[in-house]
């Protein structure tokens, strides 16, 4: 469409003459300032949507073309800002353990349950509130309704004897 062409002053069929001529150019266009063939072509429909919307205010109709330029220009420039700025905020990534070492961790787990499960109950009881709840001798005497040497003493054979059922284990 060159500038001899007038663009009729209705905004539908004016942004669809156009569409039809140039959209793909303004494709290859912002796929080049973006490098996302999607984003690309967001860029360039949000463009035609802005024309469209301002239709009645272009005073000069053979502008249009230098209108959805800038537009796609700008949208670009846009998006790439917000890339960035979501890369800036993004988590620094993380290296994964391998999916070996996340089943022996969850085997590792079950195991200690299971030798948990075989110990008498206040042996449990002191482990579990003494690692899994992180609480203090004295904490622990007291929600169990016992001395802190008895804490000591329970969490002194739990221990051992947990050991001694994973080292059998191996």
């Amino acid at each position: 469409m060159t500038a001899s062409d007038a663009l009729p002053r209705d905004a539908d069929e004016g942004v669809t003459a156009l569409f039809r001529a140039h959209a793909t150019g303004l494709r290859r266009l912002a796929r080049l300032l973006v490098d996302d063939e999607a984003t690309a072509e967001d860029v360039v429909q949000d463009a035609f949507l802005r024309l469209h919307r301002r239709w009645f205010l272009l005073r000069d109709r053979d502008k249009a073309l230098a209108y959805l330029r800038t537009s796609v220009l700008n949208g670009a420039r846009s998006r790439l800002r917000r890339r960035r700025t979501e890369r800036g905020y993004a988590p620094p990534y993380e290296e994964q353990p391998s999916a070996e070492l996340t089943v022996l961790a969850v085997d590792d787990r079950r195991a200690v349950v299971e030798g948990l499960a075989g110990l008498p109950r206040r042996q449990r009881e002191v482990l579990v509130l003494r690692y899994y709840l992180d609480l203090s001798e004295a904490e622990i005497a007291a929600a169990l309704g016992i001395s802190r040497g008895s804490v000591k003493s329970h969490a002194s054979r739990g221990v051992a004897a947990l050991a001694a059922r994973m080292e059998s284990r191996t």
